[in-house]
């Protein structure tokens, strides 16, 4: 298994960034304007979220992703993440695929 800090070097349809991982996500989740720019348009379903600001309903799309040099097709919900550092979010729904979080890395 890999081990993944709090924050971590990822690559998304080919463009390098960086990444928080939150454990408390069902559901990685990237910025809408990233998702644009890279490409990632096709909605495959919309996904009713809950979290500490409320509910929404978010669009999902997939998109292939290399985490630790271990690539894979994930889903990510998309949303408006501009006032946030990370435009990318890593959730249960990626970190369950053979990762452990050790917050001290």
């Amino acid at each position: 298994m890999e081990r993944l800090g709090l924050i971590e070097k990822i690559i998304i349809e080919g463009k390098e960034i960086f990444a928080k991982v939150d454990t408390g996500a069902s559901t990685s989740s990237i910025d809408e304007k990233l998702a644009e720019e890279l490409g990632i348009t096709n909605i495959i379903k919309t996904k009713h979220v809950r979290n500490a600001h409320g509910e929404s309903e978010r669009p999902v799309v997939k998109a292939k992703v290399i985490v630790q040099g271990k690539q894979m097709k994930t889903r990510f919900n998309i949303m408006n993440r501009k006032r946030m550092k990370y435009k990318v979010l890593l959730g249960k729904n990626t970190l369950k695929r053979g990762f452990i979080i050790d917050p001290n890395k």
